[in-house]
């Protein structure tokens, strides 16, 4: 049989109102307001990472609350768990109409040659326009081998819609009726710098970015990464949601056994992604230059010209880590060999007694029957790297037979990863279909290094829970209050205390602080508030718009500024969010901001007014000859917990009142 590293015996199986409210005194804690880092956050001095806190499907206990989000991916295990993020297909299509849409499309998969590109590549640009957005392209390909016009031309053909290159003058073009093409961004150094003013000028007169390149998404650019800050909403195209949701189910391991098919060498530089296969496969076959860094470990003599340099000890501490977990590490007893001095000549070798003067092209006739045999009971099958043994034009096919009978095999779920000279594969078999093959093989070996995708990472996220708001409020079609950075509740518990009328809920990173708050609210049986463990910078909008009632009032008091990093100084409040608040509060609805920092106040108080279109004016009574007149008293008579802190000093707090106006 094949040469098994076998640690057992056989295979495992495996809105326009002020009412008057009464302060309720409640020890006053710090409130933790939102950080608009889309990945990580840090609560003095602390480094965390998002935390959301457990759906509300019945009345929360103690050990129901305080859970963390867990994804099914992670199995239990290390691996961090992919972002819930906003994707097109669950964004509003009545608030795309006559919005400008920024498209980041895949060049690698769109333009690879005679390929036949994904349809879901094209649907996210068809869907976009058809909902009413004007539609604008930029992508990154070799403009060594494409021009704009050809690009334009090709796409304007799959499309069946016109789209016109633009070199100049983006602001004029924008009135024809045709989706627009940017230059091409290859040839721009700031893009690959992640330049934040390139990225800025890129998102200029931008309401949405919908990124749909996923084969880009391991990499920091301009385009995919610094956009994020310079529009509304930035999500997940149609193809960009599909890859994901193909590289989620490569992380899992529900379906048993799993077996992973290995092609390609650079065994080193991927070790860490090896190692994290061996932690959740039942089986790991090699059929590539990799294969002899195993037997290398193992003391089988390998010629030297087939050994990679550093990858002994990588080798050796992953057959170590395969023996700890008792599975099977397989690669070829025999291979094809050509002569270096006569390529046309070729013979079968045991991988023990190659010949000086021959090299390995491709797996041998028994290895091929054997791999089939042992792969045979597998219900879930994944193959990372080329369908080819090396990169020798001439081989037997032994490989590709290998993997056109893994794509037969009955009952087994089957992911090739890589591009796998596809265009060929297409025409050779029916089995390499656009449903079942990853085209972006190194941003999957950069997810099996545990690493986060920048581009991934830089969406906007979407709260991964349906909230019953049944279960929340007694009635949940009153008004509803909403305290972004709620801290430990005392604001909402005042005004829930005399509003019985109203619902209140409070959006608060730190979940220690929600545990606690939810704890209250189950022993004193409060029906009227509620709390939710979220960064409300990227989820407000898919929290608050499944309320069925109206959004009357939302509060944002004490942001805590970083000062020590300036750059991240002013980045409390972003567009996506002021914009999701003003599109979603009632006609009179109103929001409260205050800070006991001057400076702060105004920079809140610029944004919401900037950002808010004009829907926003600074009440009456916070107005006095065209300054502003900070409000000397808290409007509602309820103080928040570091507003109490803040006058207990004797120091001023800085209050405004916004209220939206039709426009």
């Amino acid at each position: 049989m094949n040469q098994v590293v076998d640690f057992h015996r056989g295979i495992p199986f495996f809105t326009n109102w002020n009412p008057n409210f009464n302060s309720l005194t409640i020890p006053s804690q710090k409130s933790c307001f939102f950080r608009p880092n889309r990945t990580v956050y840090k609560l003095k001095r602390r480094s965390r990472s998002i935390l959301f806190s457990s759906p509300v499907s019945k009345p929360v206990g103690k050990s129901e609350h305080s859970l963390v989000e867990k994804d099914p991916v992670c199995d239990g295990g290390q691996f961090t768990a992919f972002p819930h993020i906003q994707s097109l297909r669950n964004f509003p299509k009545e608030e795309l109409f006559g919005k400008v849409v920024l498209v980041r499309f895949d060049a690698v998969i769109l333009l690879h040659g005679n390929l036949s590109p994904p349809a879901n590549a094209f649907s996210t640009i068809k869907y976009l326009y058809e909902a009413g957005a004007k539609v604008i392209l930029v992508g990154s390909w070799n403009e060594s081998t494409t021009s704009n016009e050809s690009v334009a031309g090709f796409l304007s053909s799959n499309l069946e819609i016109e789209v016109v290159p633009v070199h100049s003058d983006v602001e004029n073009s924008k009135k024809t009726s045709s989706i627009l093409l940017l230059e091409n961004l290859f040839g721009f150094k700031e893009e690959r710098a992640n330049c934040s003013k390139f990225a800025k000028e890129l998102a200029y007169g931008v309401d949405i970015i919908v990124n749909d390149a996923f084969s880009e998404s391991h990499r920091v650019l301009a385009s995919t990464v610094g956009i994020a800050r310079y529009s509304y909403a930035y999500i997940a195209g149609f193809y960009f949601e599909e890859c994901l949701y193909k590289l989620k189910k490569i992380m899992e391991t529900t379906e048993k056994p799993y077996f992973a098919i290995i092609g390609g060498g650079n065994f080193a530089d991927k070790a860490d992604a090896l190692r994290f296969l061996v932690s959740k496969c039942d089986g790991v076959i090699f059929v590539g230059r990799m294969a002899f860094q195993i037997m290398h470990a193992l003391g089988i003599r390998v010629p030297m010209k087939l050994l990679e340099l550093g990858a002994l000890k990588e080798a050796v501490s992953i057959v170590e880590y395969a023996k700890s977990r008792n599975i099977p590490l397989v690669f070829p007893k025999d291979v094809w060999c050509i002569e270096d001095r006569v390529p046309k000549k070729m013979e079968v070798f045991s991988v023990n007694s190659i010949l000086e003067g021959w090299q390995p092209v491709d797996i041998g006739p028994r290895s091929l029957e054997e791999m089939i045999l042992l792969l045979s009971g597998c219900k879930k099958i994944v193959w990372i790297g080329p369908l080819r043994f090396s990169s020798s034009k001439q081989d037997k096919g032994e490989t590709f037979k290998l993997a056109e009978a893994v794509g037969t095999l009955s009952s087994c779920t089957t992911t090739y990863v890589g591009k796998m000279e596809f265009e060929k594969l297409q025409g050779k078999s029916t089995f390499f279909l656009n449903d079942n093959v990853l085209r972006s093989a190194a941003v999957v070996w950069e997810a099996l290094q545990e690493r986060n995708l920048p581009g991934l990472m830089a969406l906007d996220r979407a709260y991964p829970f349906t909230v019953d708001w049944g279960v929340s409020y007694s009635d949940p079609t009153r008004p509803l209050v909403v305290d972004i950075g709620s801290g430990n509740g005392l604001f909402l518990f005042g005004m829930a205390s005399t509003r019985k009328d109203m619902n209140f809920l409070g959006l608060e990173m730190n979940a220690k602080l929600v545990d606690r708050c939810l704890d209250d609210v189950r022993q004193l049986g409060i029906r009227n508030v509620h709390f939710i463990t979220t960064n409300a910078t990227s989820t407000f909008w898919s929290i608050v718009s499944s309320y069925p009632g109206e959004l009357v009032l939302v509060s944002i008091q004490c942001p805590n500024p970083d000062f020590n990093k300036p750059e991240n100084r002013w980045r409390m409040l972003q567009r996506s969010l002021v914009e999701a608040i003003t599109n979603m509060l009632i006609s009179g609805g109103q929001v409260f901001l205050q800070s006991d920092i001057k400076a702060v106040a105004v920079r809140m108080k610029n944004e919401f007014i900037e950002y808010g279109k004009g829907k926003l004016v600074i009440s009456e009574h916070s107005e006095s000859n065209n300054s502003i007149e900070w409000l000397k008293e808290n409007p509602f008579g309820v103080p928040s917990d570091w507003e109490n802190h803040v006058l207990d000093r004797g120091n001023p707090m800085y209050r405004l009142l916004l209220t939206k106006v039709e426009s």
